[in-house]
């Protein structure tokens, strides 16, 4: 059980550091095309690209587009998103990338992953898989973006949040959550991802040295699977109560 706790609180310290302030930029930029595609928002990556930074409270615009004079005349207001692709023969991989106006990256996701053979599907799922991971970032409307833009020169700093306290000073409250519907486990090179009967990608899981044991993301929260009594749960922290949802896998 120590060893399980262990885990949940590098995972915790894992997701509270390196957070850019976005805040910094007001507005992003999607190409009309990716360079990996033939085609412009070829399988609609560039639309739900566009959808998916708006969604976190981004003003989103695509580079055929009239701009607003406010960064038409510079651009270094504006960051622009772009797409890694590194796929392999079986598995579609993409990373979604920011960069500023002297092309340093000052955000990047982890590298969503589909299995599905049609490539509209595949490439919508490692897209959104992708986007998960930045499910903690956002702009803030109210911010003065204008007034702190950074050194284009320069990427944007690590911001550091305080800690989570320790278990010796805080009592742990547990929340249990009832029973989901069935998820289905995908071989992945570090470990699975759970998806649904649609299927969806619902959860990623990443393999430790614990046997049964996996770090955890479903895009909301950060935690640990972990067989417990034959049976599996996502255990993981929101505001400082472990919240232990069961799980019904089938691997």
């Amino acid at each position: 059980m120590k060893r399980y706790l262990v885990i949940i609180l590098l995972t915790l310290s894992f997701t509270a550091q390196a957070q850019p302030n976005l805040n910094h930029y007001k507005y992003i930029i999607v190409p009309e095309k990716f360079a990996f595609l033939k085609q412009p928002n070829q399988y609609n990556l560039n639309g739900i690209t566009k959808a998916l930074f708006e969604d976190m409270g981004f003003t989103v615009y695509f580079d055929d587009a009239s701009l607003p004079t406010e960064i038409a005349s510079d651009r270094c207001k504006a960051l622009t998103a772009d797409i890694d692709e590194k796929n392999s023969m079986f598995v579609t991989n993409l990373t979604v990338l920011l960069k500023d106006c002297k092309g340093t990256v000052v955000l990047k996701s982890k590298e969503g992953k589909s299995r599905e053979k049609e490539y509209k599907t595949s490439y919508n799922l490692a897209l959104r898989d992708a986007f998960s991971s930045l499910s903690d970032f956002r702009y803030t409307a109210g911010s003065t973006p204008e007034a702190s833009v950074p050194t284009p020169t320069a990427p944007i700093k690590e911001v550091k949040t305080e800690s989570t306290p320790s278990p010796a000073t805080q009592p742990i409250t547990t929340e249990t959550k009832p029973l989901e519907a069935v998820l289905y486990a995908q071989a992945t090179a570090n470990g699975y991802q759970l998806v649904d009967a649609t299927p969806k990608i619902v959860m990623t899981l990443f393999k430790t040295s614990v046997e049964d044991c996996f770090i955890a993301s479903n895009g909301n929260a950060n935690g640990v699977v972990l067989k417990k009594n034959g049976n599996w749960f996502f255990e993981y922290y929101k505001n400082n109560v472990m919240v232990s949802e069961k799980l019904s896998v089938k691997f």
